[in-house]
């Protein structure tokens, strides 16, 4: 007779899955840059930081620690090329808008708690349920939970930053299962990148979540993510737990 599968360590992706942006990075920018005197609009900002974002991530992945960057230089110098290529050429100009924008989101103000995070979160503990953030992140994350109220939540913060490895390299994980003392085969992560999260964990052994919003899934990822291993909304999350642990491991 199969012994019941008991899931002991929950491990969680943190942004859009937990917590997002109050408002639109594009828009960020653009007030920060109008406190400053310049006066660029949000749409281009927007447009402008993700080109930025993904060349930089390219070019330096996880922060750059192994160029000899900083997470804090390799930040700002995402700003600096995202106002370059909004048309902003003055650097000297858009530095000091750049340290801003570093130090606001490090702020719990910059960021929203999403709707059903806190009661999931407080489910699993009173489950028993070790918990654990493993997230594509750097040092400030610690800081942010803290002020959002979640951090009492995690046994320990583990960020790509700190790690080494970012999300879907199964080191990362490796390290989270090692710090909590358990086998992947009874732990699960929770996360809303089918790659990082859902892939990433599962590479490592481990169960997966993945958290979706209302739009329809890719035909790749639809055909390929078991409807059991799907959440609709957080509040999914201790049933789909129920469902799993009801089920015969290895099945």
């Amino acid at each position: 007779m199969a012994h019941r599968l008991q899931i002991r360590l929950l491990t969680w992706d943190v942004k859009d899955t937990l917590l997002r942006l109050r408002r639109p990075v594009g828009e960020e920018y653009a007030t920060k840059a109008r406190a400053h005197g310049l006066e660029v609009e949000a749409t281009a900002l927007g447009q402008a930081f993700g080109q930025a974002y993904r060349a930089q991530n390219h070019s330096f992945p996880n922060y750059g620690l192994s160029h000899g960057l900083t997470s804090h230089k390799w930040w700002l110098d995402v700003v600096l090329q995202t106002f370059h290529l909004a048309g902003v050429r003055d650097a000297q100009a858009v530095a000091p808008i750049a340290e801003q924008l570093y130090e606001d989101f490090s702020s719990p103000c910059t960021w929203q708690v999403l709707e059903g995070a806190e009661n999931t979160l407080k489910g699993c503990r009173s489950r028993g349920l070790r918990l654990a953030a493993v997230s594509n992140f750097d040092r400030r994350l610690e800081d942010i939970l803290v002020g959002l109220g979640l951090r009492e939540y995690f046994d320990f913060v583990l960020t790509s930053e700190a790690a080494g490895w970012p999300k879907p390299d199964t080191r990362i994980f490796q390290e989270a299962l090692q710090l909590a003392h358990v086998e992947p085969a009874v732990a699960a992560h929770i996360g809303d990148s089918y790659r990082c999260d859902y892939q990433g964990a599962r590479a490592a052994g481990m169960h997966s979540f993945l958290v979706v919003g209302p739009e329809p899934l890719e035909p790749g990822v639809r055909d390929t993510v078991p409807k059991e291993h799907i959440l609709p909304t957080l509040s999914h999350l201790l049933p789909a737990l129920d469902r799993l642990e009801g089920s015969t491991p290895g099945l």
